[in-house]
């Protein structure tokens, strides 16, 4: 058999140096874009080679899968933003009225919104109420990151799969942000589209718990309003629901009751849209049902990251 040749010292150089600049322009081009006025495209591909770089980089291991997970969510939250950084050729994108159609025939006449807070306003300990459907939305910035970790930590051999499904949920759901911008139901009704208001709960409970905290926490995780068709809180909530219940029993029945609540909150709080709740749900089986499709080619772009792999390892 013959011996595969080693790359020569100058190649090895070469694609190690590429990888690294792709990661460091991961991190570093989303951030000096409007100062530089980076195109949109420049600086989605940039944010796109980031986890191919760390790919290159690291030899496949736990770590670097965690690694690359964490480039790529890096990515999008830096990616989702990008529409809002002309917020006036946005606004003239933007959809509002779609969804208050949809949901008045899901509520028969009336939004759900409106018939959730008007109905459970009656209860005796509402604020009690809101408080936890409050912090229930809250931790969502956590729990599709814990629900890998636990993947992760029990049934490693499943993290790839999952990881690689949360991640497709979350860049198709933010495609559909760039495509199709669409105004959540708290901001409809401020401008009087809805015809009932609809209360902002959240941010009621917000100002109530974080006093004079909270406009910094909210101007920081408030990166694009108009980004709520699907709705990525809960198809990722979903996501990562189905991937523990292939973990495990009681793994899939705590995810499951998660995502019942949060859905159940992100509505009641006039976040979402029923509708946006039910494209998230389509999503996320559109993502698990196409895999297989899309495997020839993940397992060529594989092939290529191992082949420069490699190469960057000498």
């Amino acid at each position: 058999m013959t011996r595969r040749s080693r790359p020569s010292p100058a190649l090895r150089l070469a694609v190690r140096a590429g990888a690294v600049t792709a990661v460091g322009a991961a991190f570093a081009v989303p951030l000096v874009r409007k100062r530089l006025r980076i195109p949109a495209p420049l600086t989605i591909a940039a944010c796109a080679a980031g986890p191919l770089g760390v790919a290159v980089l690291a030899p496949r291991s736990k770590k670097r899968d965690v690694a690359m997970f964490a480039v790529q969510m890096w990515g999008f939250i830096m990616v989702h933003e990008l529409p809002f950084d002309d917020p006036e050729g946005l606004r003239a994108r933007l959809r509002s009225r779609y969804p208050i159609v949809a949901d008045r025939v899901i509520g028969a006449g009336a939004l759900p919104n409106v018939r959730l807070q008007r109905g459970l306003a009656r209860l005796p300990r509402i604020a009690v109420l809101n408080q936890i459907l409050t912090w229930a939305h809250w931790l969502w910035f956590f729990e599709p990151y814990v629900a890998l970790a636990a993947v992760l930590l029990r049934h490693n051999e499943r993290f790839p799969a999952a990881a690689r499904q949360m991640a497709a949920v979350f860049d198709v759901g933010c495609a559909v942000y760039f495509a199709l911008p669409t105004a959540p139901p708290w901001w409809a009704s401020e401008q009087g589209l809805t015809g009932e208001p609809v209360r902002r709960i959240m941010v009621e409970v917000g100002e109530g718990t974080w006093k004079g905290a909270w406009p910094k926490m909210y101007d920081a995780l408030g990166g694009n309003p108009w980004a709520a068709m699907p709705s990525l809180h809960f198809a990722t909530s979903f996501a990562a629901a189905l991937s523990l219940a292939e973990a495990g029993r009681v793994e899939g029945l705590l995810g499951g009751a998660y995502s019942a609540t949060l859905g159940f909150a992100l509505v009641y709080l006039g976040e979402h849209y029923v509708t946006d709740l039910l494209a998230g749900a389509l999503l996320v089986a559109v993502v698990r049902k196409g895999e297989p499709l899309a495997e020839p080619l993940v397992l060529q772009a594989s092939q290529a990251l191992q082949r420069l792999e490699r190469i960057a390892r000498g």
